[in-house]
């Protein structure tokens, strides 16, 4: 599984951080997200994808 963050829609709310810590980091400057690493272990997907699914803005898109 791979994640990205759109960067555009991200608007800082931090569910995603929230949701799976590991994957995702928020700026200090904005709070807007961006992914640590975009290769998402085995034992991660299920919080990355519950990562994306909290996302008010659908900014978080897997593959």
């Amino acid at each position: 599984m791979k994640v990205q963050v759109d960067s555009e829609r991200c608007q800082g709310h931090t569910l995603c951080a929230m949701r799976a810590p590991a994957t995702f980091e928020l700026s200090e400057v904005d709070g807007h997200s961006s992914v640590i690493n975009e290769d998402v272990p085995a034992d991660q997907e299920d919080d990355v994808s519950e990562a994306a699914m909290s996302c008010p803005e659908r900014a978080i898109s897997i593959s």
